[in-house]
């Protein structure tokens, strides 16, 4: 009931000016520090999305649109895709400025990348891995993609010198156009498919090779969600990776491309959803 609506009832009914502001003072009154602390106690983690090779952070917008409109905080960072331990310590510092809990979600190499850089983090609370390398350490990608049968995307990639900043030369890995539909994003459009492979954002080489130095999901709870039609990463090998990692929920999507995210992104925020909810 508004102070407003409470004096044009006090009056009609005749009770005295005193009286009213009797009734009136405490709804003006500020919150108490109770009231403050439940209100704090309900504010929702974090959601940190990170993206894999050949893509962006707008690979996550359709999944940023439904945890934004459910009152989840989000943030999609660039992942450098330069290196193992270079992209893990850049997300790392990302991870450490936000206040609160967070839910930390990687897609494909941004598994690897999350594995790496919530290691030690008290604040990382969750773990999300759609389509995802789960890494344990030690392990290369290179080697784990060959475990089970089925990517082809090692066999499409395209090998580009480029110039490191110490005068040693690197490779970035690119995917040509039918490959990029085939492996990557074969149940989208191919208008979009189009538009992806064009803007599509080189990873080096280096991440194939680079050990895994930490694994979080040791300590940290998990979820994951299985492509069922992904070439990239085999779906044999994401279901290894959960029941490894001991996944709390696993939510497979039969007919789903690698980038599961943009052609299923109710699925995948809802899996968020669950992951966040379970540590609040």
């Amino acid at each position: 009931m508004s102070p407003e609506f409470s004096r044009r009832k006090v009056l009609a009914t005749g009770v005295a000016v005193a009286g009213t502001a009797a009734l009136i003072g405490p709804l003006s009154q500020p919150a108490s520090a109770a009231e403050r602390s439940q209100v704090k106690a309900k504010a929702k983690p974090t959601v940190v999305l990170v993206h894999g090779g050949f893509a962006d952070a707008s690979c996550w917008n359709g999944v940023i649109e439904r945890l934004q409109r459910a009152g989840y905080p989000t943030m999609a960072p660039a992942n450098p895709l330069r290196s193992v331990p270079t992209d893990a310590a850049y997300l790392a510092s990302v991870l450490q400025s936000i206040g609160g809990p967070v839910v930390l979600v990687g897609h494909s190499y941004g598994g690897a990348v999350i594995t790496n850089a919530a290691a030690g983090l008290a604040n990382v609370k969750a773990l999300v891995y759609v389509a995802a390398f789960v890494p344990d350490v030690g392990e290369q990608l290179g080697v784990l993609i060959n475990k089970y049968p089925g990517s082809i995307i090692q066999a499409g990639t395209r090998p580009v010198p480029y110039p490191g900043p110490d005068g040693t030369t690197g490779t970035d890995l690119y995917l040509g156009a039918d490959a990029f539909h085939d492996a990557f994003c074969a149940d989208l459009p191919a208008s979009t498919t189009r538009l992806m492979q064009a803007t599509q954002r080189p990873f080096s080489a280096n991440c194939f090779t680079d050990p895994t130095a930490a694994a979080a999901w040791h300590t940290i709870p998990s979820w994951g969600l299985v492509a069922g039609a992904d070439q990239a990463i085999p779906p044999a090998l994401e279901r290894f990776f959960y029941q490894r990692a001991g996944a709390r929920d696993v939510v497979e999507v039969p007919g789903a491309s690698h980038v599961a995210m943009i052609s299923h992104p109710r699925v995948t925020a809802r899996l968020i959803e669950d992951a966040a909810k379970a540590i609040s």
